[in-house]
């Protein structure tokens, strides 16, 4: 499970077939504090509800595939959640 927060939206010209109605989401990786790292990068929504500020928690590669239904469909990254609140302890230890 990986960080990220939602900066953008894509709006494609032509969609695969399975991906018809999934938003497609611009996110900005994030640390686990929180701290944007890395590049940014698109992501097909499978929650179907994150929104631009969002804070999300997102998957790559073969479970991104399998996060979106029917799955699957060519994606590299899904969003499978949002995030309400992120802890991170003042010693800086695992979340």
């Amino acid at each position: 499970m990986l960080l990220g927060r939602v900066i953008g939206a894509v709006v494609p010209c032509v969609v695969t077939s399975g991906l018809e109605g999934t938003p497609l989401l611009i996110l900005q990786p994030l640390d686990k504090s929180g701290t944007p790292k890395g590049r940014i990068l698109v992501a097909a929504d499978a929650t179907r509800m994150a929104g631009p500020g969002e804070m999300v928690y997102y998957e790559g590669g073969r479970e991104a595939a399998l996060a979106l239904d029917p799955s699957f469909v060519p994606v590299d990254h899904a969003i499978v959640g949002i995030v309400d609140d992120l802890h991170v302890p003042a010693g800086g230890g695992a979340v």
